[in-house]
């Protein structure tokens, strides 16, 4: 049996790693499963400790599916003693990419279900073919939508978030980014070029900063904005116990001498 979910790497000229963590059960259009949430943990597990990981893509094998939500059939069989762990499981997936020092983006192409919905929550960033479709319908199925559907107000908002899991109805692409769940909407055939406009950026930025961000973003979920403004003072200070402000703002300011250096001559 082929391998539920697959890591890949790339190595980027500006330095560092971008992994591909591909969700690998198109048969059941990635349904998240216990041999597949295990491996997909484990993947996870090898992405957020290396160290010159710089944005990691969650994708769904096979075009139609990113996840098509939580296998049926495994759902269909708990009991009140076995429902904990199920879901628990579910809520670990999803932790895994909030947990990731790097950005995730979740590059969704087709069905974005239950489950899946609240896997791509969870990423940083979602992107989405124009055929994708989105929906939480555990109601239908005689379940509250629980776990990461936690996330949806502060993506959605409270009124849109009702509207779904109370009703369970699929929404299509375009809403998704009108609501703002989804960041970006392409054609199918254009959907990597869509993804890699947001890989690019963020692997040229300094990594350490990236993930100082990324935690830091993070750690402002629990806070007010007072203790938010004051864990952001100590991040910036730390940030300047490496040489990545010195760098990189030393070339941006080095490129406005310069571009004012050819404007003096030129006048």
């Amino acid at each position: 049996m082929a391998d539920l979910v697959t890591l890949n790497w790339t190595e980027r000229a500006e330095g560092g790693r971008v992994a591909r963590v591909v969700i690998n059960d198109p048969r059941r259009l990635n349904a998240m499963g216990r041999d597949l949430m295990a491996a997909f943990l484990a993947v996870m597990e090898t992405v957020s400790l290396t160290d010159d990981c710089r944005c990691v893509i969650v994708e769904g094998a096979g075009g139609r599916a990113f996840v098509g939500g939580a296998n049926i059939f495994e759902l269909a069989e708990l009991t009140s003693a076995t429902a904990r762990a199920f879901i628990t499981t579910v809520h670990r997936c999803c932790d895994a990419l909030r947990s990731c020092p790097a950005p995730v983006i979740a590059k969704v192409d087709g069905f974005c279900i239950g489950a899946g919905m609240e896997l791509a929550a969870a990423a940083d960033l979602r992107v989405a073919s124009d055929t994708s479709i989105f929906g939480m319908p555990e109601v239908a199925v005689g379940l509250p939508s629980v776990v990461e559907a936690s996330l949806f107000p502060g993506l959605i908002g409270w009124g849109k978030t009702r509207q779904m899991m109370l009703t369970g109805e699929n929404i299509n692409a375009e809403t998704a980014e009108r609501w703002g769940f989804v960041e970006a909407v392409a054609a199918k055939g254009a959907l990597e070029t869509a993804v890699e406009r947001f890989v690019a950026p963020i692997v040229k930025a300094g990594p350490r900063a990236v993930r100082t961000q990324k935690s830091l973003m993070r750690s402002w979920e629990a806070m007010s904005p007072v203790d938010a403004a004051r864990a952001g003072i100590e991040a910036l200070a730390g940030a300047f116990d490496g040489d990545e402000p010195k760098r990189l703002a030393g070339a941006v300011v080095a490129e406005l001498l310069e571009k004012r250096r050819h404007k003096g001559k030129s006048a």
